[in-house]
């Protein structure tokens, strides 16, 4: 079976790059029409808008800090505005680690940040979205193996944060049923990314590469095309799920 998504529109937050670009890229490929949100990789994003379009896709670029109120609700008024109606499909893929600390040596400031990014984040776009999405629509998160292992040295808060998408995601889902709406997550695992050549060492990720049923890091197309499936009717009885993309490394 193909997944059909022609004519459905769709938001992906933090889509200048690795996971949240492979997403872009595949649900346009499926049809979609696609708002690429970026922060501060403007040519990245532009990159992907144009590698869409390349393929006969739509696509556009939309930049907002999703940590800020304001600037959500511009992106989502944008976004909406450039795609010609309310969205279908919003991927709330954004995040980061920010930098590795332990809880003593951590300030207040980092632990605020990390949780900003990857938590508040979802609640600040899902809530903007939410005015303009039509019902029967589908919700992705996107979390981490961390919010189930407890992430490596140094990354609590952001374990902590992704643990808490975990439960946004099934909350939301059970809020937003009256309303056919789906809300599921991934959660991705060791996944080849400039996220880990910034924070993982390379002998540690071979370490946890060798670990895996797979033998290997996974690739970010893996982890979007997990998400273009939830965010389709062939899984229109699937809700409040959080599918594991780890290779076989830690098991639910």
């Amino acid at each position: 079976m193909k997944i059909d998504l022609t004519g459905k529109r769709a938001l992906v937050t933090g889509a200048g790059r690795d996971i949240g670009r492979a997403i872009a890229e595949a649900l346009a490929c499926s049809g979609a029409h696609v708002a690429v949100n970026y922060r501060m990789s403007g040519e990245s994003a532009e990159a992907v808008v144009q590698r869409i379009r390349a393929k006969g896709g739509v696509a556009v670029a939309v930049q907002a800090d999703v940590t800020k109120p304001d600037e959500v609700e511009r992106m989502v008024q944008e976004t909406v505005r450039q795609l010609g109606g309310n969205l279908d499909i919003l991927i709330n893929n954004a995040g980061g680690l920010v930098r590795r600390s332990s809880i003593i040596d951590m300030p207040e400031e980092l632990w605020d940040q990390v949780i900003n990014v990857n938590l508040k984040s979802v609640f600040l776009v899902t809530k903007a979205a939410l005015k303009h999405f039509n019902d029967g629509g589908a919700i992705v998160n996107v979390a981490s193996l961390a919010a189930r292992n407890g992430g490596g040295n140094g990354a609590v808060a952001y374990a902590a944060a992704k643990g808490g998408v975990l439960s946004f995601t099934r909350g939301l889902a059970k809020e937003l049923a009256r309303r056919k709406i789906r809300v599921n997550c991934v959660s991705p695992g060791l996944i080849n990314t400039t996220f880990h050549d910034r924070f993982t060492p390379q002998e540690v990720r071979q370490q946890v590469a060798r670990a895996t049923l797979a033998g290997r890091e996974g690739e970010a197309w893996e982890v979007a095309s997990s998400v273009v499936f939830l965010a389709s009717d062939l899984a229109a009885y699937i809700n409040g799920e959080s599918l594991e993309i780890n290779g076989g490394l830690y098991f639910v």
